[in-house]
């Protein structure tokens, strides 16, 4: 006999959180890797309670479908987007029902950001590690390096400028650097201590926050529905 308070949780997730945190924040869910169109179709099938999107292909794949999403809502599925493609997807569908948890998802609801492209990274065919940086996180980090003092407003938006114009997988802050170095963006002595600053870890991740914030927010809806 199934035990019906036992939860049953599908999760989309690829470079977005590495699995061993994704697991330990949500250990007896289903991991799948970043969704296609068609896998939602067929994880609706499998009628579990919870389905979240977090990571999805998106040029060299045909994307998630809208249908497929509004087909697991009617069936009383819990679905849920956030941080890269599940994020995209919950701005045009919450009218529908789909949740959207964290930043990225509130950037695309209120209009700041539009463009599929800004959650966009290459990822290591085997591994499906992100070998690029997003642009809703170079965005974050240029804020981030304006408050602390580490780059003048002119300077961050020249930066995001630049950035917003490369092809998504030549992102890379390194690169993004040294174009700037090339058309001068930079006073003399910004461009090293901005790597530096980049290379003592205070660049931001916010789609992988955004992530585990989804997993946190399915591990408490779990428990608040088993008590």
């Amino acid at each position: 006999m199934t035990d019906k308070s036992v939860k049953s949780v599908i999760v989309f997730l690829g470079p977005s959180l590495e699995p061993e945190t994704a697991r330990s924040i949500l250990p007896s869910a289903d991991f799948r890797p970043p969704a296609s169109r068609g896998d939602l179709e067929k994880a609706a099938a499998e009628n579990p309670d919870i389905i979240c999107l977090i990571d999805g292909v998106f040029f060299e794949q045909c994307s998630v479908g809208h249908r497929e999403i509004l087909s697991a809502l009617n069936k009383g599925i819990f679905v849920a987007g956030s941080s890269s493609m599940g994020a995209l997807r919950a701005a045009e569908t919450e009218a529908f029902g789909m949740v959207g948890i964290g930043e990225v998802f509130e950037l695309y609801k209120n209009g700041i950001v539009e463009s599929d492209d800004e959650v966009a990274v290459i990822c290591n065919p085997f591994t499906n590690e992100a070998v690029s940086v997003a642009l809703v996180n170079i965005r974050a980090t240029l804020k981030k390096a304006v408050s602390a003092s580490v780059l003048t407003e002119e300077e961050s938006t020249s930066l995001f400028k630049i950035a917003a114009d490369m092809y998504y997988p030549d992102r890379v802050y390194d690169f993004l650097i040294e174009k700037a170095k090339d058309i001068g963006v930079f006073e003399s002595e910004k461009p090293d201590l901005f790597e530096k600053w980049i290379e003592d870890g205070n660049a931001v991740d916010i789609k992988r926050e955004d992530a585990m914030s989804a997993l946190k927010f399915i591990s408490a809806k779990i428990t608040e529905e088993s008590d």
